[in-house]
């Protein structure tokens, strides 16, 4: 869990400091949940740009990143692309079997992998996962089964705080916040 302040996330597990892929399910964790269409029928969806930050932070310290989602999205593909996440799965319900494909073409273990979610779907994924993590608004089973919680709602720096949590058990938030001081 966070300190709930504007400090670092404590370090408060061993499973970040061996993290090389962190999956991120989409509607709920990077964003809001909550589906907008324009009136000619074309989806919407916003997210954080602090969380995209967090991301090319993992890249910047060759930590993978994928995501994982149940829908499929244009919009998706565009904001993976440009936060340079290599591993998209989209249109995919059955997120544990996803993971476990892409699990396959990669050679880490699952220790190795954190994965954050926040919804039924999610669930056996962030159970399978060496770290599995969630956001505050999370259903309350998921949260229960995650080893992490954000402080933050989906779409709402949770995806960056997780971020964080993993760079300082690794010991590398630091030099991060240097490089912008």
């Amino acid at each position: 869990m966070s300190n709930g302040s504007n400090t670092p996330p404590e370090c408060t597990s061993t499973l970040a400091s061996n993290i090389k892929l962190v999956v991120f399910d989409v509607d709920g964790v990077m964003t809001d949940g909550r589906l907008y269409f324009t009136s000619l029928g074309d989806e919407i969806k916003a997210f954080n740009v602090k969380d995209g930050l967090g991301i090319k932070w993992l890249h910047d310290y060759n930590i993978d990143t994928a995501i994982i989602t149940g829908r499929t999205s244009e919009l998706v593909e565009r904001r993976a692309k440009g936060l340079g996440i290599r591993h998209i799965q989209q249109g995919r319900e059955d997120k544990i079997v996803a993971l476990k494909e892409l699990l396959s073409t990669l050679t880490i273990s699952i220790e190795e992998v954190a994965y954050m979610g926040d919804d039924l779907p999610d669930l056996a994924a962030i159970r399978f996962a060496g770290l599995g993590a969630t956001v505050a608004d999370a259903l309350p089973i998921v949260a229960e089964h995650a080893q992490w919680q954000s402080q933050y709602n989906g779409g709402e720096g949770a995806v960056r705080e997780f971020c964080e949590f993993i760079l300082n058990c690794q010991n590398k938030l630091n030099t991060i916040h240097d490089n912008y001081l």
